[in-house]
């Protein structure tokens, strides 16, 4: 069989998160320079492989202080570890359109096993004649996992930051 090549479109794909605010709130952010690759056999994902960074320096949610705390070596330490990387180790067809997806994530300079859910949209055309595919990921990971452990105490009791990270992704890929 032969293998197709795609490559991500990042104007019309988005990387985003969520955590625990106050313990009650959820605040979101973003990364907004980021790229992936997936290796498939023609058309078909089954078997696929998939890689994907994002700049750290990148990250957005929407408050210059609190991304510069991002960036900070209480977080992600950009400065240190730049990039934060995803490669699948299995594909494996859940049901139709959708998938599980397990790989390698690094992030500040710790490599752990995650599972994400993947929905694959299908296949289409554009207006240009590009052939595009599109998924929507899911997933959760726990920060301190990867060495993310800053947090406060509340006066009230509990803590700043929740562990949880949601993570939500919307790709699309087009084919080479």
């Amino acid at each position: 069989m032969s293998t197709t090549k795609w490559v991500l479109d990042p104007t019309h794909s988005e990387v985003g998160f969520k955590v625990k605010h106050l313990m009650f709130t959820n605040v979101s952010g973003n990364f907004t320079k980021f790229e992936a690759t997936a290796t498939s056999e023609d058309e078909n994902f089954d078997n696929a492989t998939f890689d994907f960074s994002a700049d750290v320096d990148f990250i957005n949610t929407n408050n210059a202080d609190r991304d510069g705390h991002l960036k900070s070596a209480d977080f992600f330490d950009a400065e240190k570890f730049p990039k934060l990387t995803f490669k699948s180790t299995s594909v494996a067809k859940a049901e139709e359109g959708e998938y599980v997806v397990t790989g390698d994530l690094t992030l500040h300079g710790e490599t752990k096993v995650v599972t994400l859910a993947v929905e694959y949209g299908g296949i289409q055309k554009d207006p240009w004649g590009n052939i595009k595919s599109g998924f929507s990921v899911t997933g959760k990971i726990n920060r301190k996992d990867f060495g993310l452990s800053w947090n406060a105490a509340l006066e009230t009791g509990g803590v700043m930051l929740g562990e949880e990270v949601k993570i939500a992704l919307e790709l699309q890929f087009v084919k080479q």
